[in-house]
């Protein structure tokens, strides 16, 4: 890992005494670089002073209370806040003036850093226990180690959410969510997914062999198993989505019917129900948990389509869940969306429609506004086009 530098003396009132040169291990999940300057600040840091260091690419390395930190992170983000860009002529120029902001509010807050010992331990005053949740996100500590203090609140956050879980009206259990790995907060993905007919349903036994596509949490391969599917095999590249759909399937008592595995999109063999819920809009992510939202060039989409009639039986179906967001907002079009299932060799059996439940749907002070009050997620039943006739 890159190693960070910076002198205890050099704080931003000048007013230390200690001359220490000191150096630790740098992380990002978001895989910003090393800091080009490191000055220490503590409560007697003004926000004004923090906030045009941080915009000039100075990092402000924490020795206050804790409380305090939040206090200036929050102070930080209101300054950043109170620039927020005009709107954007078309749908496509607000969502990526609205991405360039996020992203500009993402480097000035993560100037913001903080230093775990070797025990990863917040030598902070009134500062939490972070261990645990640092050796979820970041594994077993070796050495000391500096990251952003937004970064920390998410290790912090992601850590109550693993132990709280989610609960999924559709399972009638909770999913536990690990981090960087995306939560099943949006529940009418999942309520498709629990509803549309399976394949072969009407008449003769039921479909025995399911593929669950980048599953994430493994919600999605849990629901087809409580269905009824014999047997449901379960992928994802993520090394951390893999350990957390383990762990699901697990608390869940499905271990003997969901197999997860790491690998890329399919898992070899066909199957007669292939279902994959990919990121909903073709961007590129800037930190690991936007990887499921966001897909550069719809990579994954596109890689679902292409390779789905290869994997299904005779009469199989696969079901692309995917939210008419990016159609919205001039990203892509539905003919487009159309044209690749047609290029793939596939054919639209039927198509299950749900309105968005979340609460940015009907925030009129959302810049994406419109685009979300118009959304709807849909569940695309796909078929082999040769088996039409």
């Amino acid at each position: 890992m890159p190693r960070i530098e910076w002198t205890e003396n050099d704080h931003i009132s000048h007013e230390s005494h200690n001359q220490a040169f000191q150096q630790a291990r740098w992380h990002s999940e978001s895989g910003a670089p090393v800091p080009r300057r490191v000055v220490v600040a503590d409560d007697r840091t003004r926000a004004a002073d923090a906030h045009r260091l941080a915009c000039e690419g100075t990092a402000l390395l924490w020795r206050g209370d804790f409380h305090g930190a939040r206090q200036l992170l929050g102070a930080l983000g209101r300054r950043v806040d109170r620039k927020a860009p005009a709107p954007g002529a078309t749908p496509a120029d607000a969502f990526h003036l609205h991405r360039r902001a996020r992203g500009h509010r993402a480097r000035v807050l993560g100037m913001l850093l903080v230093h775990l010992d070797g025990e990863h331990r917040l030598n902070l005053r009134r500062a939490p226990d972070v261990r645990a949740a640092c050796r979820e996100a970041y594994g077993p500590p070796d050495g000391p180690l500096v990251v952003s203090l937004r970064e920390l609140l998410g290790v912090i956050g992601a850590h109550e959410w693993r132990a709280k879980g989610v609960d999924v009206p559709a399972l009638g259990a909770r999913i536990h969510p690990h981090y960087g790995v995306f939560s099943p907060v949006r529940g009418e993905y999942v309520d498709l997914v629990a509803r549309a007919p399976l394949p072969g349903s009407g008449a003769g036994p039921r479909p025995r062999t399911a593929f669950d596509i980048g599953t994430g949490t493994g919600v999605l391969a849990a629901v087809l198993a409580r269905r009824g599917m014999g047997r449901v095999i379960a992928t994802d590249t993520n090394p951390r989505a893999v350990a957390c759909a383990r762990d699901n399937v697990e608390r869940l008592g499905l271990a003997g019917r969901v197999d997860v595995l790491r690998t890329g999109l399919f898992p070899p063999g066909r199957a007669a129900l292939v279902v994959c819920n990919p990121p909903w809009l073709p961007a590129r992510p800037t930190s690991a948990v936007e990887q499921g939202v966001y897909d550069p060039g719809g990579a994954m989409l596109h890689g679902y389509l292409a390779g789905l009639a290869a994997h299904l039986e005779p009469a199989g179906e696969g079901w692309l869940v995917l939210s008419d967001l990016a159609e919205h907002l001039q990203l892509r079009t539905r003919e487009q969306l159309l044209e690749s299932i047609r290029a793939a060799g596939l054919r639209v059996v039927d198509r299950l429609d749900v309105a968005p439940r979340h609460s940015r749907a009907t925030d009129p002070d959302d810049p994406l506004h419109a685009a979300r009050a118009a959304e709807v997620t849909s569940l695309w039943r796909l078929g082999n086009a040769q088996e039409a006739f």
